[in-house]
């Protein structure tokens, strides 16, 4: 959680720099008593959990707000609830961007939701940033110069894991599930840098599943 505040000040900092965004934008979403800054979040479905994420988020804005703002501008915090549902995602972002004109989308959680907003929100030339979400994907300033990751990678995690399993497990043999999507691809493929082996089993499941693998954890010098 404290990663979480100061990233979020990091962006506060970010937002006193209005000059390095362009005119169009900073006519759009900023006054000069007022910042909209749009957010979605699965508030309800079955990822509600992360909802404390924009919870936080706006409790920080308030706490911003409450000792005077940004150079006197008030931070307007607008936060959906998109069911971590990549065609509400796509839905409400419009709505955050023509509707309620933001001056930028903040933290909002979820890969696929993200993802799915991404090419709007750069050709619109909206900042996306500190997407709430460890993949790659977030990560090509030269292709998507508007939009910026702030998670460890998930394949830095999954190596990481495998690296830890083989220091402290020697000889232990080793089951991992895959989700099927691009989280567990990821995820996946870092794990497999980790082991720098294939496994010894590999096979498919469950729709829910892509792959059980199995490795037997061996000592690395």
């Amino acid at each position: 959680m404290a990663t979480l505040f100061r990233t979020v000040l990091a962006s506060v900092v970010a937002l006193v720099s209005l000059g390095a965004i362009t005119q169009q934008v900073r006519d759009q979403g900023a006054t000069d008593t007022e910042i909209r800054i749009g957010n979605l979040m699965p508030y309800s479905g079955t990822l509600e959990i992360f909802g404390q994420i924009g919870k936080a988020e706006a409790a920080y804005f308030d706490m911003i707000n409450e000792r005077g703002g940004i150079n006197g501008r008030k931070i307007r915090f607008m936060s959906y609830d998109d069911l971590s549902d990549a065609s509400n995602a796509m839905d409400l972002t419009r709505i955050l961007v023509e509707t309620d004109n933001v001056l930028l989308m903040f933290g909002s959680f979820g890969t696929p939701d993200n993802l799915a907003v991404r090419k709007y929100l750069n050709e619109r030339q909206v900042p996306q940033l500190f997407v709430a979400s460890g993949d790659q994907d977030f990560g090509e300033p030269s292709a998507f110069p508007w939009t910026m990751g702030w998670q460890p990678s998930y394949r830095e995690e999954g190596r990481i894991y495998a690296n830890y399993i083989q220091a402290f497990y020697p000889g232990k043999k080793i089951v991992a599930l895959w989700e099927n999507d691009q989280f567990g691809v990821n995820c996946s493929r870092g794990w497999c840098k980790g082991w720098a082996t294939s496994p010894t089993t590999s096979g498919s499941t469950s729709p829910m599943m892509s792959t059980i693998s199995i490795w037997t954890a061996t000592s690395r010098s």
